[in-house]
């Protein structure tokens, strides 16, 4: 049991790869919050991150050399930066996904960095069907249904199995992770509602898992102090959301609101979701199409399905609690939109 009652931290060098993405962004936050000197390690140019007295290094966690500079000196590593989404060629994933998380392994023993935080996720035991109440037990499976979970499966494994009195290692499965400038889930959501385009698939009473960003950063930084005072935490993964399962389209829909947009009212049977995802995946691989399709069979069983998790192993051995409820999020994420000039309620053209 995680018992950090007189856990006073002390403030350390920490990297975090993907530092300018959604949530390595969140991460380095949380770590400025509380004192630590943070090195981000990401590809494009985020002035903003230096402004906010981040160290920079610009490069790919595909470059093993420029992993092993941005390891030097650190206390910690926060590996986040993957390639994410559920459409692409598997080399491309298993680049970045595997081969950069190796890169990071070995920067990470090379350099003598003593912890090493990795951000995983729930797809890496996803097998197509309803999930509920899932704890830590559950395998992999045997068949993975798409190039992202599986090369995150193969990255999370390694990351285990490299546990060590010299590395601690801990993965995280925070599950679809949402709110203030998140930019997959709610831009997309708040896109195809206004244009009219979103439909309930099936009954829409499928429960899912979801997890506010603050809670996905605090989850970050309890993993990485629990390698310090919890020998039960150290080479195991572990589940994070809020902690109780909510109806996906309730959720969508909240987002929709946040953004000022109608909630979906209309719905397609599972089966035909499922088959517009496998015509759209041959068109798009026969016919070479640029993006990806706006349905895939795999994006449609998650629509379809309950995949919801036991997190009562990260509430023991790594002291979570999510402090911010899915109400409070939704506040925020309105008060965000509309700051930031993307509240649509005003707005004369969107479909009803």
């Amino acid at each position: 049991m995680n018992d950090d009652s007189h856990y006073r931290h002390t403030p350390e060098r920490a990297l975090v790869t993907g530092g300018s993405g959604f949530l390595g962004r969140a991460t380095i936050e949380k770590l400025l919050e509380r004192g630590d000197h943070v090195r981000s390690l990401h590809r494009g140019h985020y002035p903003e991150l230096e402004d906010m007295g981040v160290e920079v290094i610009r490069g790919d966690v595909r470059d093993a050399s420029v992993v092993r500079k941005a390891a030097e000196d650190c206390d910690v590593v926060y590996h986040v930066a993957a390639k994410s989404g559920f459409w692409g060629a598997y080399r491309e994933y298993h680049e970045t996904n595997v081969q950069g998380t190796h890169n990071v392994l070995n920067a990470c023993k090379e350099n003598g960095v003593g912890r090493l935080v990795y951000t995983s996720s729930p797809s890496v035991l996803f097998h197509g069907g309803d999930m509920q109440g899932v704890d830590e037990s559950a395998p992999y499976p045997r068949r993975f249904i798409s190039n992202y979970s599986a090369t995150k499966a193969k990255a999370e494994q390694a990351v285990l199995a490299a546990n060590s009195a010299d590395l601690k290692t801990i993965a995280l499965r925070p599950h679809l992770i949402w709110g203030p400038r998140d930019n997959h889930i709610v831009p997309r959501f708040i896109a195809q509602g206004a244009a009219g385009k979103l439909r309930c698939l099936g009954d829409g009473q499928n429960l899912v898992d979801v997890t506010y960003i603050d809670n996905a950063a605090d989850a970050q930084t309890l993993a990485a102090d629990a390698l310090s005072t919890n020998p039960n935490a150290a080479g195991r993964a572990f589940f994070i959301s809020q902690g109780e399962p909510i109806k996906l389209w309730d959720i969508i829909n909240g987002i929709l609101a946040a953004a000022g947009v109608p909630p979906v009212n209309r719905s397609l049977p599972r089966a035909v979701g499922w088959t517009a995802g496998a015509v759209l995946e041959m068109a798009y691989k026969v016919l070479r199409l640029p993006g990806e399709p706006r349905m895939t069979r795999f994006v449609a069983n998650v629509l379809y399905t309950h995949h919801w998790f036991d997190i009562s192993a990260a509430r023991r051995e790594l002291g979570y609690q999510p402090r911010v409820t899915v109400e409070q999020g939704l506040e925020r994420l309105e008060t965000w939109l509309r700051k930031t000039g993307r509240y649509l309620g005003n707005r004369r053209n969107i479909n009803q």
